[in-house]
């Protein structure tokens, strides 16, 4: 046990993952200069393990109220670090944070070593770990924003309407109602790293693993590094397919209908929500006819 509390905190699994996270999404493109953030909820024992490590910083107010969090610790992005940078200096990329007992203020306990803050968008992560771990009894452990090219591409074409998007996004790859089966959200364009967008997430985040953000790029949550940048690459992809089918002819001669997407769903075992299986005007339009109401 001796042996195990003094391990190097930067050998440790959870600390591996993240940095591997990191790098992937910066070669994936989506983290231009110092674009997006991530962060994760450590499990009691990898707190533990990094004890060794910590020394106590100063309380700073989180600006949002995360009670459901309270002695929680994070490891997160800083803010105005690169990702590109995250698997060189991990030290000076990243911080550990931990929540007070109230849920308001937060004190960094490792990291940032050259110093800085954790990243600007913290209010839109912690809000929204806080709703998925309430959600899933605690199973969901990552929060993660990327500027996904594609995506962000979309929401210049597309409406930004809920339905819309998982729509689209579903019927281009045959997968993606397997892997995102309760849809995506979509947030209209707002002032990243407020309160406002913080709160119009997790409301969305009550609903979905994926919020999309308007012309920014996407939010997107899961157990483990692994689920949750699959989730956000699977997305990402099938936008891509979408951004490439619109660039050869506006309409679609054929695609996946609703009846099918409900034979897709009882063969895998999935639940999809009926609200987005609308019949279409036809195989161009990306919207539902007008008795749907939406």
């Amino acid at each position: 046990m001796e042996e195990y509390i003094k391990m190097n905190i930067l050998d440790t699994e959870f600390m591996q993952g993240f940095i591997r996270m990191a790098n992937d999404g910066w070669e994936q493109g989506w983290h231009e200069r110092n674009g997006g953030n991530l962060s994760y909820r450590m499990k009691p024992e990898e707190v533990v393990q990094g004890k060794e490590s910590f020394k106590e910083g100063q309380w700073q107010p989180i600006g949002a109220k995360v009670p459901g969090l309270a002695g929680e610790f994070f490891l997160v992005t800083g803010s105005g670090k690169y990702f590109r940078n995250v698997i060189l200096s991990p030290e000076d990329s990243l911080c550990i944070i931990e929540v007070d007992k109230q849920g308001e203020n937060y004190r960094r306990v490792w990291g940032l070593v050259n110093g800085g803050k954790p990243t600007s968008e913290l209010p839109s992560h912690l809000m929204n770990h806080e709703v998925k771990k309430k959600a899933t009894d605690g199973k969901y452990r990552v929060i993660y924003h990327a500027h996904t090219t594609n995506v962000i591409a979309l929401t210049f074409v597309l409406p930004l309407k809920d339905e819309v998007f998982t729509r689209e996004l579903w019927e281009m790859a045959t997968e993606c109602p397997v892997v995102f089966p309760s849809g995506v959200g979509v947030v209209p364009w707002m002032v990243p790293g407020g309160r406002e967008i913080a709160a119009a997430t997790s409301e969305l985040m009550k609903e979905y693993d994926v919020a999309i953000w308007a012309h920014h790029g996407m939010f997107a949550s899961g157990e483990d590094f692994d689920l949750t940048f699959g989730l956000m690459h699977t997305v990402e992809k099938a936008a891509e397919i979408l951004v490439k089918t619109l660039s050869m002819r506006p309409d679609k001669l054929q695609t996946i209908q609703p009846e099918e997407f409900r034979h897709l769903a009882e063969d895998f075992h999935v639940s999809l929500p009926e609200k987005f299986l609308f019949e279409k005007q036809g195989t161009q339009s990306t919207a539902p006819v007008e008795k749907q109401g939406i």
